[in-house]
């Protein structure tokens, strides 16, 4: 019986004991997994602040509270959710001209829209986006990533750029020797060391702000409970809800492929506004899917289960409470190199090769291009993302349109002359259908073969019905036939019935 029909009795004794109860390896597995992740998200949840403009511990406390909350009512097991550089960068700008109350306000609206959205069954939509929005969404999230950087190696003391490059070094090499433990926390453990051994003086971790000595504690944002306040946040809001989706839908899907199995979309959309919503009232800046943490868990710890996930937020906080001390001795220039690795990492360099360019096609290349301008330039995610999209459905529409051809066969006789329609029939394509027919000098009787052809809109049933009106006008006679089933319902249905015909 397939699980989505088991009783709802049965449904309760299979989740009440998970593998883990079960199976001492699987435990295994799911703990010493969540312990890596949990010390790989250290590193990235404060680089992740510092993009924000906010201080460690908020991207700490995001961390710990989207990972355990995600791991409850989230729909995909064992992938990862915290604090990310892509809704980092989203409500940095909010958090920058307005304060922490408002960001905090646009995190728990985010996570009321992504419920909305998920209900409405937007997962479903992640379908109609194109791959070449996928490559550029995520190779100007690189950008993006590798930008916020900038400020941190300007104006800065010699011994940062050493420091950079000994860390970039490190994450390069050190995964040959062994990839059991994390390469960015073996980088910021080394160079940490380096720096208080030798005394030397950079920007720490703790000039950015006190890490969290204790548990989070619930409250409302400190804001004005008003419509202008509302109409701040509110695209902020919206930007991190469609970006957080994103990233959150597209990281399922692949973990979906990697374990061979099926996921949710929709209760993990609903989850991921739940875990936000969690993590406002919370005081933690957001956040969403980490493709990154999420393959450590998955594809090198070999976590398959939603323990993994808790345990990697529950880890984290116990390490910042009990280690905050040595957490904020971790020099800014370790952070740095695992940011630019991270950026390094997530650009898709096939997608720029020549090798791949040569054979691309350009539409295929234009709508990678101007997503990633779009973002680069306004910095905002989804904005890239919606812009193309809809440059990749113009394109799509503008190819599709010349694949209408019509061609025309007088009878032997010359009493009647046969157009034979091949191809889609749409608002593209229909719009020059009209402009195709000789009606002066055809004979008195037309026949339009659309047995090639598919009618798909009002569009089209518009452009017949002024085809058959001109021809009225001059007392010839108009024969369609050839309508599949679905093309003569909507002919049927609107022909006539449509202002304009003339």
């Amino acid at each position: 019986m397939p699980s989505s029909a088991l009783s709802p009795a049965a449904w309760l004794r299979g989740s009440r004991r998970p593998t883990w109860l079960t199976d001492p390896k699987v435990l295994r597995t799911e703990v010493l997994a969540g312990l890596v992740v949990a010390l790989a998200l250290i590193p990235e949840a404060i680089s992740f602040s510092v993009i924000a403009g906010v201080d460690p511990a908020i991207g700490l406390f995001a961390s710990f509270t989207m990972a355990v909350t995600i791991a409850v009512v989230g729909g995909r097991p064992a992938m990862i959710s915290a604090a990310t550089g892509a809704v980092a960068l989203v409500i940095a700008p909010l958090n920058r001209e307005h304060g922490f109350g408002y960001l905090v306000a646009a995190v728990v609206l985010a996570g009321v829209v992504q419920i909305a959205l998920g209900a409405l069954g937007v997962a479903k939509l992640m379908r109609f986006v194109p791959r070449s929005v996928m490559v550029g969404f995520v190779n100007s999230l690189a950008i993006l990533i590798f930008m916020a950087q900038v400020p941190e190696m300007t104006d800065v003391p010699w011994p940062v750029y050493p420091l950079i490059a000994a860390g970039l070094a490190l994450m390069v090499f050190f995964p040959r020797v062994t990839s059991v433990v994390p390469a960015p926390l073996v980088s910021i453990v080394i160079l940490t060391v380096i720096t208080v051994a030798a005394g030397i003086a950079v920007p720490t971790v703790g000039d950015k702000g006190d890490l969290p000595s204790a548990l989070p504690v619930p409250g409302l944002p400190d804001v004005p409970f008003t419509l202008d306040t509302l109409t701040t946040v509110a695209p902020y809001a919206l930007a991190m809800a469609l970006v957080g989706l994103m990233e959150s839908l597209m990281t399922a899907k692949l973990v979906d492929e990697i374990t061979d199995t099926h996921s949710s979309k929709t209760r993990e959309s609903v989850g991921q506004g739940v875990a936000n919503i969690v993590t406002g009232l919370l005081g933690g800046m957001g956040g969403c899917a980490m493709i990154g943490q999420t393959m450590i868990n998955v594809r090198v710890s070999g976590a398959r289960t939603r323990l993994s996930t808790f345990l990697a937020g529950a880890f984290l906080m116990v390490l910042c409470i009990v280690c905050g001390p040595v957490v904020s001795d971790i020099p800014m220039a370790a952070l740095v190199a695992v940011m630019v690795m991270v950026s390094v990492a997530t650009f898709d360099w096939h997608s720029v090769a020549p090798k791949t360019l040569r054979r691309m096609p350009a539409g295929e290349i234009t709508v990678m291009v101007v997503t990633v301008a779009c973002v680069v330039a306004t910095h905002n995610l989804a904005i890239g993302v919606v812009v193309g999209s809809v440059t990749a459905m113009v394109i799509f529409a503008r190819r599709v349109a010349h694949l209408a051809e019509v061609t025309a066969v007088t009878a032997a006789d010359g009493t009647t002359v046969v157009y034979r329609v091949t191809g889609e029939l749409f608002f593209a394509s229909s719009n020059d259908l009209v402009g195709r027919f000789d009606y002066a000098t055809d004979a008195d009787r037309v026949v339009i073969d659309l047995s090639a052809a598919h009618i798909w809109d009002a569009s089209s049933v518009a452009a017949l019905d002024a085809i058959e009106s001109k021809y009225a006008q001059r007392g010839k006679s108009v024969e369609i036939t050839g309508l599949n089933e679905p093309s003569a319902r909507i002919h049927e249905t609107l022909s006539g019935e449509l202002a304009g015909n003339g």
